[in-house]
């Protein structure tokens, strides 16, 4: 693996800044990749990881571990949390990293001669011990084959608005297959019913 200092920069260039989140992000991205025994994660396609908050730690594990939401290797929980959990689908082996909240209160007693909460916390994040920044347990995780890199399994059609499903995130309900937003489970709302590039895209040429 990278040395720390050179995942900073890499990290920092790929969120377009440099964080205390950024440098959580990629000590728990490092610490969680050697705890299960994945020790180049970017070379490796056996590694799966869970992030549990959409702030700039993801990024950054993201850049440590080469896992993608597009190659269904990073996985995104919304607990709203600094946790990350890191899983070797070869061995099965699973640890869940947890950024703890005294660190905070660490960085101002360690570096009070530093201005800024950021400085403090920044400077504190790269130093730290793992013990005294993370909390680490070992979990299993349950990879469902629909969940897994690859081809999608399955593709079915919405009975209500048409649309494409893959991967079982259908809804049967009455015996009519939906999908979760016409099930009731939509984070938007149609505003209209119709296709608006239709409408408004290039007409063609009579």
């Amino acid at each position: 693996m990278q040395s720390l200092d050179e995942l900073l920069e890499e990290a920092g260039r790929a969120h377009g800044h440099m964080c205390p989140g950024q440098i959580l992000g990629v000590r728990m991205a490092m610490l969680g990749s050697q705890l299960v025994k994945v020790e180049e994660p970017k070379k490796s396609k056996k590694l799966i990881v869970y992030v549990e908050i959409d702030r700039c730690a993801t990024d950054a594990v993201g850049v440590v571990t080469g896992c993608r939401l597009g190659k269904r290797t990073l996985k995104y929980v919304d607990y709203g949390k600094v946790a990350a959990t890191f899983v070797n689908t070869e061995t099965q082996e699973a640890v869940r990293v947890v950024a703890l909240d005294h660190t905070r209160q660490l960085a101002e007693e360690r570096f009070p001669h530093l201005e800024t909460k950021k400085e403090k916390q920044m400077a504190a994040y790269k130093t730290l011990p793992d013990q005294m920044l993370f909390k680490v347990e070992r979990v299993r995780v349950q990879l469902l084959p629909e969940d897994a890199p690859g081809r999608p399994l399955s593709r079915v059609f919405c009975e209500v608005c048409g649309e494409g499903v893959n991967d079982k995130r259908e809804v049967v309900r009455e015996g009519r297959t939906l999908c979760r937003a016409c099930a009731g489970r939509a984070y938007y709302e149609r505003l209209s019913s119709t296709n608006i590039w239709v409408v408004q895209g290039p007409q063609p040429r009579g």
